[in-house]
């Protein structure tokens, strides 16, 4: 088997592909990335006054581990700067070093098996209905204790669908050679289990 092994996961917000990836990355005892997180960090230094290519080219371990990154306005300021061109330039590096990595990595994002890792052995688009999306974020944030409103997180998961489907650089679409897999009425062993299956089956084969 190879060492130099990529699973490349997209799909849009709360489609379930972050808990795809960390499943699919334990079972397989691969590195796991959560490439969303750097534009989170670079979206959360944007709120706090910083310019995003600037934090973009500036960013640090420790950044992607502050406390703040999952909340619903630094996912509005991640997909506002993941349009600029520059910081996705200045991130580009960092994915694909963490994608050559020996024993094997997995990276969840919106452009990894488009851009990032179009040579991927295994890629995968994870989605769902908006309005699934919605709701399944919805409980999340409120369960976290914000206010919000079901009618409000819809309306986000929508404008976010619309800038990362229709950004100029790396726009958010399944790869070509891309499982697909709408987890919409899919229960979580479902998906795991369809996503599972297709990385097991490259990989007992490479």
């Amino acid at each position: 088997m190879t060492t130099d092994f990529t699973v490349a996961i997209d799909g849009p917000a709360a489609a379930g592909k972050g808990t795809i990836s960390k499943a699919v990355a334990a079972k397989f005892g691969f590195a796991h990335l959560d490439t969303g997180l750097l534009y989170r960090a670079v979206g959360a230094r944007v709120l706090g006054g910083g310019n995003a290519i600037e934090a973009a080219k500036t960013l640090q371990p420790e950044d992607l581990d502050r406390d703040d990154l999952r909340t619903a306005e630094v996912a509005q300021a991640a997909s506002k700067v993941a349009v600029i061109a520059e910081v996705r330039a200045a991130l580009v590096d960092f994915q694909r070093s963490f994608a050559r990595r020996a024993g094997g990595a997995v990276l969840d994002g919106r452009d990894i098996g488009t851009v990032i890792c179009p040579k991927a052995q295994v890629k995968l688009y994870v989605t769902a209905s908006a309005e699934v999306r919605a709701k399944r974020r919805f409980l999340e944030l409120t369960g976290k204790g914000e206010v919000t409103s079901l009618e409000e997180v819809l309306a986000d998961v929508k404008a976010r669908d619309d800038r990362d489907m229709n950004r100029a650089e790396a726009p958010m679409k399944p790869a070509d050679d891309a499982l697909t897999i709408d987890t919409s009425d899919l229960s979580i062993e479902q998906a795991l289990e369809t996503a599972i299956s297709a990385v097991n089956a490259r990989w007992t084969s490479a």
